[in-house]
Parts: structure tokens; sequence; C-alpha cells
């Protein structure tokens, strides 16, 4: 087992890692009777696919010895406007602090596309990633 989620009421959960013990909290976004009180599970679905290229990022970067530290992605998530409500589009920018050559950059593009959660996005979700 990964994890448990208890409905805490209000459209509020608390996921808790089993590994590690981390918890966090979700609840419905403004648009969706929610307070936006913190990420809500579209927000974590979004935001999942920027850490996880990162991380898959860091991995390729550290097999090729290429300097990754301080790098960040910018997440946006859009959601569909007609029913049923699902996400539509996730665009995520990443920023570098250093300038990469073109072999560098192919080896981290790749790893961002080719991350287990960017190969598990339904292909109905757009993904647009953007190297700043």
């Amino acid at each position: 087992m990964t994890s448990t989620v208890i409905y805490l009421g209000d459209l509020s959960t608390e996921a808790t890692h089993l590994a590690s013990g981390n918890r966090l909290i979700t609840d419905a976004p403004l648009d969706n009777q929610g307070k936006g009180a913190a990420f809500s599970p579209t927000d974590l679905f979004a935001s999942s696919l920027a850490s996880c290229a990162l991380t898959i990022m860091g991995i390729a970067a550290n097999t090729h010895h290429i300097n990754l530290s301080g790098a960040r992605a910018d997440v946006t998530k859009i959601m569909s406007a007609a029913p049923p409500r699902a996400v539509a589009r996730i665009e995520v920018a990443f920023h570098f602090n250093r300038s990469y050559s073109d072999k560098e950059r192919a080896i981290l593009e790749h790893a961002a596309r080719t991350c287990p959660v960017s190969l598990s996005v339904n292909c109905e979700v757009a993904l647009s990633f953007s190297w700043l």
C-alpha cells in the first residue's frame, strides 16, 4: 500500500504517505464548491507531472554530470470548459539558472517527456512543456 486518504469533511482530505508518514491536505477549488485552502486533487495531478519530470531530469543529470540545481517548473492547469469536469491541459514551464549545451538540453528534455507521470497521463490531456 502507498498511502491512506481520509475524508475530513467540507470537501477536504488528508493523505498519509505510509513509508514516510508525510501528510498532505487537499481542498476542493473555489470554482468547484471548495475553499481553495490547499492543493485540489487536480492541482496535485498537474503538479505531479512537473515534480516527476524534475525528478527524472535529476536522475539523468546525475548520470550525465549535468548541474540541475536551482531548476524550477511553473505549472498551469487548465480545466475543460464543458462537462464532465476534467483536466484538459497541463502547461509546464521549466526555468534553469544556467545554460546547457544542445546535448545536455536534449538529455533533460527527453527525461522530462518520458517521466512515468508524463507517460501515464491520458492522451486526452494536452501536455505542453517549455524550456526557459
